[in-house]
């Protein structure tokens, strides 16, 4: 790689000063802009180095020039000199998650703030036929007023075009790779999203969730779902297990995440699910019928047909009180009939009473005469 001496010009344009940061295919320089007198970000890549490397870097500059969003760092120039191809991009003034990460865990409000920023970036971008392949915290810039710039899109990738990567060759950091990336298998949005689910986990918890070298963080979540804190807001905890899901086709896409950041504290979760269905008591049952009946006119039990199978002579059963509201809907049609079954205990009804004939007693033997009775008279 060629750079500009002191006092030279990038291009006869630019004036290279410090170092922003380095990667391992490329360097980023502040620059000034001689034509345009304002500040500037200009990545550097040797372009002699590696062909593919090369190709992949001119892709960057080709896919940042056809996306235009605030949460986006902007491309402004691209080109060649002396070996040396550049891109130049806005200079966001700031530092990287990664940096703002280091100095400890960020709260649920920042994280719900700076994630429905980023998602909306990335559904912009998946919008346009664009996959990313490479959302980690070091590609993530952040002004001084926090606002998140996804930046770095050296391994996009347009769905119309042809693949410069080898096949079966893994594209991206291992430690934030989508289980599908880790295969080798076909990439599409759903792997950013994954991607960006181990971001607001580790913004979270202030650690990475899969560590280690390369082959140990990559095939680390084939064998173990990240682990989410069950101590989060309800919709948080739902939102991460589904951006981390083994199966990309359980992932929601970025506009989905947008939305259910936004959402309030006590709102109700958009990708929330019904809780697992557990069979209630009778009791429980039958409570809960009355309970709707009275609040709401509905219920939840319903009283069976009687049973013209059972034998003409049977047992005697419990007796069963059917009471059906309200009483003037119809038994057929398009109306809805509420019947609440109420069980009791068995009951026996008692015989008739009998009356002792004249002269005996309750059990039907003769009485003793009393005193001032003649015999064979009683009282009538």
């Amino acid at each position: 790689m060629s750079l500009p001496g002191h006092g030279e010009l990038l291009a006869g344009r630019y004036e290279l000063a410090g170092t922003l940061g380095v990667g391992g295919m490329a360097e980023v320089r502040r620059a000034w802009d001689t034509v345009l007198r304002r500040d500037v970000a200009v990545k550097l890549f040797d372009a002699t180095a590696d062909a593919d490397a090369g190709r992949r870097f001119d892709n960057e500059a080709r896919t940042l020039a056809v996306l235009s969003h605030p949460g986006l760092v902007s491309v402004y120039d691209a080109g060649h000199a002396d070996g040396t191809a550049f891109v130049v991009l806005r200079l966001v003034e700031g530092r990287t998650l990664r940096d703002r990460i280091a100095d400890g865990p960020l709260s649920v409000t920042e994280v719900r703030d700076l994630g429905a920023r980023l998602a909306d970036a990335l559904a912009y971008v998946h919008e346009q036929g664009v996959v990313h392949r490479d959302v980690k915290p070091s590609n993530i810039l952040l002004d001084h007023d926090g606002t998140p710039y996804l930046a770095d899109f050296g391994l996009a990738h347009l769905a119309d075009s042809t693949r410069f990567t080898r096949t079966n060759q893994m594209v991206g950091t291992a430690a934030y790779l989508a289980p599908e990336q880790v295969r080798g298998s076909e990439v599409g949005p759903a792997a950013d999203v994954y991607s960006f689910g181990l971001v607001l986990l580790e913004c979270l918890t202030g650690r990475r969730e899969y560590p280690g070298g390369d082959v140990e963080s990559a095939v680390a979540r084939l064998h173990r779902p990240p682990a989410v804190p069950d101590d989060l807001p309800a919709d948080l905890v739902r939102l991460l297990s589904l951006t981390t899901a083994l199966s990309a086709r359980r992932r929601p896409s970025a506009h989905d995440c947008a939305d259910v950041l936004r959402d309030l504290p006590g709102d109700e979760p958009t990708v929330a699910t019904a809780a697992p269905y557990s069979r209630p008591r009778l009791t429980a049952l039958v409570a809960s019928a009355a309970g709707l009946v009275g609040a709401l006119g509905i219920a939840w039990a319903v009283s069976p047909g009687p049973d013209t199978s059972a034998p003409a002579e049977s047992p005697p059963q419990a007796v069963v009180q059917d009471t059906t509201t309200p009483p003037s809907l119809p038994a057929t049609g398009t109306g809805t009939s509420t019947t609440t079954t109420t069980v009791v205990e068995e009951q026996v009804p008692a015989g008739p009473k009998v009356r002792p004939a004249p002269g005996q007693d309750k059990d039907g033997k003769a009485k003793p005469a009393g005193k001032g009775e003649k015999a064979g008279k009683g009282k009538p």
